[in-house]
């Protein structure tokens, strides 16, 4: 068991001040048997009034209303917790699950939903074509098809990363032959659907204290991946970015069906054009 502290800074600023809408944070970690959230606390200058509520996924969102106008925004989070997962883990999978094809039950599909539906078009198939380069047989061991899968996006396409806003989609990054850990999720993700398995985004933050690990400068970042649901074993972490399944140094704030849905922190402001000034995040993960 390690104990980690998280301190997550996102600051605007602009020219002169402007009004602030009321913003969406996603910025707790989600707590499992893996992960206990010690303490988490947000601060907002200028001040709000701050409300908690679940999202569909169970994902701990805040809304923060803001009372005044100003010319800078800054949210800064820090939680401590502690992270208990192993780092060579065993996935017990059920025997009608060790081999792929498999069928998920009824029930296991209706629950899935839209978590086993693709949702990027992909109308000329490459992607799937892409994906069924790793099936080794028929029938193939299901873990090992999703490992090499997983190894496969970072063999494939090189790590680059992207400061601006937007995800590309799997094909565009197939086509590029490079994209930042969000997009070797995308990519990773939507594969795997194409291959009948429901899979959803992870984003979080990546514990990193030896700087071995790609997508995080210093200790830590944020950081996204992914994971797939095999009966018996549940939900299976796997971050194609650094060729890793498990989940010792990952630290998930939101699960998602589309990374769309996973910004830390949205919301928008009324004011002159032209006030909006600049932003930086800061991430620090230290044990």
């Amino acid at each position: 068991m390690i104990s980690l502290q998280i301190r997550h800074t996102t600051t605007y600023r602009f020219h002169r001040p402007v009004t602030f809408s009321p913003h969406r944070l996603m910025l707790r970690p989600r707590e499992s048997r893996d992960l206990r959230v010690i303490s988490n606390h947000v601060m907002l200058a200028p001040a709000a009034s701050v409300t908690w509520a679940q999202d569909v996924f169970g994902n701990a969102v805040a809304t923060a209303a803001f009372a005044s106008a100003g010319d800078h925004l800054v949210i800064d989070s820090t939680t401590r917790l502690q992270l208990d997962a192993l780092p060579w883990p065993v996935f017990a999978i059920a025997g009608s699950a060790v081999g792929f094809p498999f069928r998920y039950s009824d029930a296991e599909w209706t629950d899935l939903g839209a978590l086993g539906t693709p949702q990027f078009p992909d109308a000329a198939g490459q992607l799937r074509t892409w994906a069924q380069r790793f099936v080794r047989g028929n029938p193939t061991d299901t873990l090992s098809l999703l490992k090499d899968l997983s190894a496969g996006v970072s063999q494939q396409i090189s790590y680059q990363s992207r400061d601006e806003e937007g995800t590309q989609s799997p094909v565009q990054t197939l086509d590029r032959g490079w994209g930042s850990c969000r997009d070797f999720a995308v990519l990773f993700v939507e594969a795997v659907r194409s291959l009948g398995f429901g899979a959803r985004i992870v984003s979080g933050y990546l514990y990193n204290p030896d700087g071995t690990r790609t997508g995080a400068a210093g200790g830590g970042s944020t950081h996204a991946w992914a994971e797939v649901f095999v009966p018996g074993a549940g939900w299976i972490p796997f971050d194609p970015t650094n060729r890793s399944m498990g989940g010792f140094n990952l630290i998930p704030v939101a699960v998602v069906r589309d990374i769309r849905q996973a910004n830390p922190v949205q919301g928008s402001f009324v004011g002159e054009g032209g006030a909006f000034r600049d932003m930086t995040v800061e991430v620090q993960v230290t044990a």
